[in-house]
């Protein structure tokens, strides 16, 4: 790592160490160089694995993609990145790549409907894992991968990165931990993007250059529609758990990191397709979901329509406390004292100059460079110390199977309580048969018991 990549990775954890010095020397220590594959080479693939490049010494030997066309042009781009100018080895099917054993780092950002089992098998190959978020389409599938990370000792990091997002870092320390807040009673967190998909293509046949079949892998087979690649497969349940598992999860997952906070005890959600019917979508495009927690809830809302209420804050969070209100999202945060005080603002810093690179990546979302560039700083620190990294595989279980469980609320109409002890809706057979959604021949569901 050259001295301009190591002291820019550096500064975006100081807020999280409080301390140059102990960066230098973790950063030290992290002198190993690391082999490393790719499974996902679309649009988070390539942004998280040239943030890792950015900041640590690391050889790129594997790629895997169902799209041969998006894998040889990420071979490509990844030749040109690295030190050593290498093209990585390309592979259609992940299983073939994790049977050569000879990777330290598997990184997975395919579709959420693929997160568990590749996963699982790459902590059984020996590889610490990097793996996109949520965890999994059903709550069983997510408890699978995190009994498997234990059991086979691995570090999992899952991509919750607002708990690795430095102006977020300095809002807790500056604004919660020091208790401007006073008591808190009531957390909004919300979306308000218009990122549902408004298109209606037909039905057609998969390009030559896609493998649909193993795309689809596990889950329920749909006819191919051009939506489902790239990057519009959230349009439909199948793949996903709509806006709620994409957003709601890394807000959700914001909060409960700031305000150390476990499972949620009951959890319930209204909404549905109420305005935008005519599209080939599935999913949600208004959605309420509560989350409660033994001193306040936390309630989710999105809709794919209309304004914001902040247009300062379309996607973020809302604290509520009895001596203030912070909100907070990915761009910036704000504290506004109740009765007299100074407000408190905070911007993202997104270190263009520092890494250049940001300034052309084609789709790079640039404000959250930073927060996944110390995402994998703590990643690899953990994998150093042996030690549970900032967004564990536990807490990403949390978080999504969370979201998951909020879904199954809206299809029942009724709230589940949960018991995280035996992993069941205490009482209801009927949701606990939601935990775990049927897998499509010849794929086998992941089995926690048995991983």
């Amino acid at each position: 790592m050259d001295r301009r990549r190591f002291l820019s990775a550096s500064a975006a954890a100081v807020a999280a160490s409080g301390s140059v010095s102990r960066l230098l020397a973790g950063a030290a220590a992290d002198s190993k160089r690391r082999r490393v594959g790719l499974i996902g080479t679309g649009w988070y693939g390539k942004a998280d694995l040239l943030r890792l490049i950015q900041v640590a010494p690391v050889d790129v030997v594997s790629l895997c993609d169902v799209d041969s066309k998006m894998l040889s042009e990420a071979a490509e781009l990844v030749a040109s990145r690295q030190d050593s100018k290498k093209q990585p080895r390309t592979y259609r099917d992940y299983r073939e790549m994790l049977a050569e054993k000879d990777l330290d780092i598997a990184l997975i950002a395919t579709p959420d409907h693929w997160h568990a089992l590749p996963m699982i098998e790459a902590v059984k190959s020996g590889c610490d894992v990097y793996v996109q978020k949520p965890t999994g389409v059903d709550v069983i599938e997510s408890q699978a991968m995190l009994n498997a990370a234990r059991k086979y000792e691995r570090v999992v990091q899952v991509g919750t990165q607002r708990r690795s997002t430095p102006h977020l870092i300095e809002c807790r320390d500056r604004i919660i931990r020091e208790g401007l807040l006073g008591n808190i009673g009531h957390i909004e967190i919300y979306c308000y993007y218009h990122m549902r998909s408004q298109q209606n293509p037909p039905d057609s046949t998969p390009p030559t250059h896609f493998d649909y079949e193993m795309w689809t892998g596990p889950a329920p087979m749909r006819p191919y529609n051009s939506l489902v690649h790239p990057r519009s497969w959230r349009a439909f349940m199948e793949y996903s758990n709509g806006i709620l598992g994409d957003m709601c999860v890394h807000m959700l997952d914001m909060v409960r990191w700031m305000l150390d906070l476990g499972w949620p005890t009951r959890i319930s959600s209204s909404g549905g397709i109420m305005v935008q019917k005519d599209v080939k979508a599935n999913t949600p495009d208004t959605q309420t979901a509560t989350f409660e927690f033994p001193n306040f809830n936390v309630v989710w809302q999105h809709r794919s329509y209309g304004h914001a209420p902040d247009r300062d804050y379309p996607w973020g969070a809302t604290i509520y406390g009895d001596k203030g209100t912070l909100k907070a999202s990915v761009n910036r945060y704000d504290f506004i004292p109740q009765g007299r005080g100074d407000q408190i603002h905070g911007d993202v810093v997104m270190e263009l100059e520092e890494y250049p690179e940001d300034k052309t990546e084609k789709d790079l979302e640039r404000h959250v460079a930073p927060a996944i560039r110390g995402h994998m700083i703590d990643f690899l620190k953990a994998i150093d110390k042996r030690s549970k990294p900032v967004a564990d595989i536990e807490q990403g279980h949390i978080s999504s199977a969370s979201c998951i469980l909020a879904n199954n609320a809206l299809k029942l109409g009724r709230t589940f309580q949960w018991d995280p002890q035996t992993h069941t809706v205490i009482g209801d057979d009927e949701a606990n048969k939601m935990l775990a959604r049927p897998y499509r021949a010849p794929w086998t569901h992941p089995d926690p018991q048995n991983v």
